[in-house]
């Protein structure tokens, strides 16, 4: 018996004992029973970089590890990230820490900086502290606005090509909900088809507030889920991140995908103001959610941040979705980092943890926690059309976070401390890249 989980690793098969699994993630088919916190305790085997048995006790001549009760997840996926804004903090600032100041200054810093080794340099330290964490996948949203497209997605197709195996990557077109009109919107489209990207954006239209009426805005949503149609792509919204209650977008786009037929998945992701819709209204909002099969990412970390601001006054309500109602409706939810040290928001890291800490705290589910880390495993990684990923069942990629928390109380306090993260079975170096990279003129 080894006490040491880096070393151990490096055999071609071992086995972690005495582990706490968490049940929403392990195959059900192993029927295996959880305690009253929802972990399954058991035993994993490894051999060559896969899961090859999960079980109470697993009698196997080969190293093994004492995990005294700790816990041991899945790689975890993020559904809905920014990597090219990320760290453009220090030269783009946000004076008022509102979501329109938010939007011009990194408008401002685009236009201004925003070269393809600027891009690539910003997006590969994401990856990096990302890889880091235990990440397996991300989805990013990549400004598209003119004439950004054809800069920023040959960079994102050079860093997919590059961190393959270690980081799925997918990547939507980011821009307003009217760029899709008239020949512009055909060649973005033809744009992100030839990069096997995802079609989205903010269902804002480039029009006077008092004109963004829901007509137009449909009208505005058919065009764009024709030209998804056409190409076979799937479709990624930035929806209702507003505490404006009209026009009531999530339903609109929900509308615009029966109308249309339209058979591509639909994320749509904030949805802040449905928090703020009567109890009937939500009700009759996610009834047609459900029906048009659309997923949710909630974005906790900067949701908070940037709704209900208002000067001198403290915000009065948290910003997120309505997550548990929309779960208990069958529909599909996901969690996620969104913004990371830009003006929409100056913290976070990328890192999935610390996403589903911050949801569990904010959305009050700490009570059952274990039963909703599928928020940043499975269930993005199924909206994602990841097989696979997510979850821990023999015959997976022993792609795995090893921590030495036993509860998520335990975890929640400390969540950086005791992290080993496991690819192909192998503890891999998670050193975090030095923010001080970012300092020197060349990268900045």
């Amino acid at each position: 018996m080894t006490t040491d989980l880096t070393a151990l690793t490096t055999s071609d098969r071992y086995r972690l004992r005495h582990a706490r699994l968490p049940a929403s993630v392990v195959d059900p088919s192993l029927g295996l029973p959880a305690d009253a916190d929802g972990f399954i305790r058991a035993d994993v085997l490894v051999t060559q970089g896969h899961i090859t048995a999960i079980a109470p006790v697993i009698e196997a001549d080969v190293p093994a590890i004492d995990l005294e009760g700790g816990q041991v997840w899945p790689a975890c996926i993020e559904l809905h990230t920014h990597l090219d804004k990320a760290h453009t903090l220090t030269r783009a600032h946000n004076p008022h820490g509102t979501i329109l100041a938010a939007v011009e200054a990194v408008r401002k810093d685009r236009l201004a900086n925003w070269s393809a080794a600027d891009v690539e340099r910003r997006f590969d330290f994401s990856l990096r502290s990302a890889y880091a964490h235990g990440t397996a996948a991300i989805r990013t949203h990549i400004d598209s606005y003119p004439p950004q497209a054809p800069i920023s997605w040959p960079v994102f197709e050079k860093l997919r090509a590059h961190w393959s195996g270690r980081i799925e990557l997918q990547g939507v077109a980011m821009t307003m909900l009217s760029d899709y009109a008239g020949a512009a919107g055909v060649e973005l489209a033809d744009l992100v088809a030839a990069s096997n990207g995802i079609l989205g954006g903010v269902t804002r239209l480039a029009l006077p507030p008092q004109e963004q009426t829901a007509e137009r805005i449909a009208g505005c949503l058919d065009q764009l889920f024709r030209l998804a149609a056409e190409r076979g792509l799937d479709v990624d919204l930035h929806v209702d991140e507003t505490a404006d209650l009209h026009p009531n977008t999530l339903k609109l786009v929900a509308e615009a995908v029966l109308r249309n037929a339209f058979r591509g998945r639909v994320v749509c992701g904030h949805c802040c103001s449905l928090a703020l819709q009567t109890d009937a209204e939500a009700r009759a909002t996610i009834a047609l959610v459900r029906e048009a099969a659309l997923s949710i990412v909630t974005l906790p970390m900067v949701n908070l941040h940037l709704q209900g601001r208002r000067p001198g006054q403290t915000p009065r309500w948290r910003g997120v979705t309505l997550l548990r109602e929309l779960a208990a409706a069958g529909v599909p939810v996901a969690a996620a980092s969104d913004n990371s040290r830009d003006p929409m928001h100056p913290y976070g890291d990328f890192d999935p943890v610390e996403v589903f800490r911050e949801t569990a705290k904010v959305c009050h589910l700490d009570l059952d926690a274990s039963e909703w880390l599928p928020l940043v495993t499975k269930s993005p990684a199924d909206i994602m059309r990841l097989p696979g990923r997510g979850r821990l069942a023999a015959g997976l990629a022993a792609d795995l976070i090893v921590f030495r928390a036993r509860s998520m109380s335990e975890l929640f306090a400390r969540p950086h401390c005791g992290r080993t993260v496991l690819r192909r079975g192998r503890a891999i170096d998670s050193t975090l890249p030095d923010f001080r990279e970012l300092d020197r003129p060349d990268a900045l």
